[in-house]
């Protein structure tokens, strides 16, 4: 025999189990009542909540309210408010004490596999191609930090150099041909 976590609602249903003529529910109209509004109830808690299941534990939950609190009632014309303040009320601190662990969502956050890349790494790299540029003659070196380095357009690198845009252009190209070919960045391609 197992035991029932609330004598209250066991000795209701117990009540109701014995037949309509045998009334030791201490509430009777507090089981007509449910039985007439559950259904205009449960749809009021299922407006609360996404899941069907957690709307009927929330209506158990204000109707366990409810219930405890029958006798304090006054006007049981106003029923309907008093449940449905306490469906708000409880719902409101199920969700205040919700704690959120995951986040469904349509992609991960993680990238597969890509791990970051090493800082010594990184160093060793800018360092190889400050090397490369430094070797290129100067006009090269210029017209390359200018596009590349500083982010110029080629109008804006010809008009720094007093230079047309096609002399910037063909010396860049050049420039990057000569850095394709430096030993030092070899590894990088």
């Amino acid at each position: 025999m197992t035991t029932p976590v609330c004598t209250g609602a066991s000795r209701a249903a117990s009540a109701t189990a014995a037949g309509p003529h045998h009334t030791h529910a201490p509430y009777a109209s507090f089981s007509s009542y449910v039985r007439a509004r559950g259904p205009v109830l449960l749809r009021t808690a299922r407006s609360l909540t996404a899941n069907p299941c957690d709307a009927e534990d929330l209506l158990q939950t204000a109707l366990a309210k409810t219930y405890v609190a029958w006798e304090r009632i006054e006007d049981h014309r106003a029923l309907d408010g008093y449940v449905r303040r306490a469906l708000l009320n409880t719902r409101t601190s199920q969700w205040r004490k919700r704690k959120v662990d995951e986040f469904a969502c349509e992609e991960l956050p993680e990238q597969g596999g890509v791990a970051a890349p090493d800082p010594a790494e990184q160093q060793s790299l800018h360092d190889a191609m400050w090397r490369a540029v430094l070797k290129l003659p100067d006009r090269q070196r210029a017209m390359v930090v200018l596009r590349y380095y500083e982010d110029l357009s080629e109008a804006q690198t010809a008009e720094v150099l007093g230079v047309s845009i096609g002399t910037v252009k063909s010396a860049v190209s050049r420039a990057l041909g000569k850095l394709r070919e430096d030993p030092e960045l070899t590894p990088v391609r």
